[in-house]
């Protein structure tokens, strides 16, 4: 199986990487768009949240270059998905709906996002899309 780095300004944990590393252990290419959905998640009534991971490969192993979590903001007909939490490795930022900030400080809202991300995988709400580029 093809590594994931875990070398970034956050602690990645092993399940999490291992994760990763088995939805694109059969990628071959540059890059791969990870989509992980809530077919019935909707502005009106709720859900889980909409969650895209993209990795690139560099130096023999897959390096995560963002990880972003999307909201409904607004409402009826005027609602639409924005980002509510972007952890961007790539560009050394990290993005909530309060501002952005060095991806330095991420490590206290990453240590609860991850788990929570983990276990609603575990429970199965999401739609996993895998798209190798």
């Amino acid at each position: 199986m093809k590594a994931i780095n875990t070398d970034l300004p956050v602690r990645i944990s092993e399940p999490f990487a291992n994760l990763l590393a088995s939805l694109v252990k059969d990628v071959d290419g540059h890059a791969v768009t990870l989509n992980f959905r809530d077919e019935s998640y909707s502005a009106e009534a709720g859900g889980y949240r909409p969650v895209e991971i993209r990795l690139e490969w560099h130096s023999e192993q897959w390096q995560i270059n963002y990880i972003t979590e999307f909201c409904y903001v607004g409402t009826g007909h005027f609602a639409e998905l924005a980002k509510a939490i972007d952890f961007d490795f790539g560009s050394g930022i990290f993005q909530t709906n309060f501002g952005v900030f060095a991806i330095e400080i991420a490590q206290d809202m990453y240590t609860i996002w991850e788990p929570n991300f983990m276990s609603y995988y575990e429970m199965g709400v999401f739609k996993t899309t895998v798209t190798p580029e």
